[in-house]
């Protein structure tokens, strides 16, 4: 026999109270994210000194491509964001121009690394740091790739739905920020960076990255990737 269930307004009232709770520790959390991005890509800047050495900028190029362009490229989207008041529209655009500028500085840190070795007759891909990076700019190139067939969608030959492009984009851009994190902190285990940064200041550049990295993995996650309902 059904039976009217009356809800207890005190709950309510408790759970919009946790429910405004977490909106703002989101938020708070984005902030957070976009102050710790620009506060590191400051922090290798100093600690690089550009135009000492061909080195000297590939730390440079690669933290602005990742811990700036991409970090706020993505969290354009989510909540907490520096343009949260404009449209739609405007917020594809400064995503496309953020990537860009991304792919950009990328490959111009990945040249100035190449040159460095070569000057120096060092070998190519011969640690960790070396390979993932690598690796990370495959798949940014790929997913960058992906993006243009999403927002060009009659110019694309590939025979595939916008929504599996879109599932495809998102998801390589989940990968690109996970190995964009792991390199970043391989790079923190080389010699130039040990002999650089010692003690706490070493250990509080290996865990900055992860704020920055969780906040944007969980908005990929939660907001864009597809989530299966599950039905009893």
């Amino acid at each position: 026999m059904p039976a009217d269930v009356e809800y207890s307004p005190v709950g309510k009232g408790l759970e919009m109270q946790e429910s405004r709770l977490y909106v703002w520790m989101r938020r708070v959390a984005v902030i957070a994210a976009h102050a710790t991005g620009l506060g590191l890509v400051v922090t290798i800047f100093v600690l690089s000194r550009p135009g000492t050495s061909l080195f000297s900028w590939h730390p440079v190029c690669m933290s602005v491509a990742y811990w700036l362009c991409l970090t706020e490229g993505l969290l354009l989207f989510g909540e907490g964001s520096l343009y949260c008041c404009k449209s739609r529209s405007h917020k594809v655009c400064m995503h496309l121009c953020c990537q860009a500028a991304e792919l950009v500085f990328a490959i111009t840190g990945l040249g100035f690394m190449v040159a460095s070795k070569n000057r120096s007759e060092l070998p190519h891909l011969v640690s960790w740091h070396s390979v993932l990076g690598l690796c990370t700019l495959v798949v940014t190139a790929l997913q960058a790739a992906c993006g243009l067939c999403v927002h060009f969608p009659k110019q694309q030959q590939i025979l595939l739905y916008p929504s599996k492009l879109k599932l495809y984009h998102t998801t390589l851009g989940l990968v690109v920020y996970f190995l964009a994190t792991v390199t970043i902190l391989s790079a923190m285990f080389s010699d130039w960076f040990q002999a650089t940064v010692r003690g706490v200041g070493w250990w509080a550049l290996l865990l900055l990255p992860l704020l920055p990295a969780l906040v944007v993995m969980n908005q990929i996650i939660n907001s864009h990737l597809p989530h299966k309902k599950i039905t009893i």
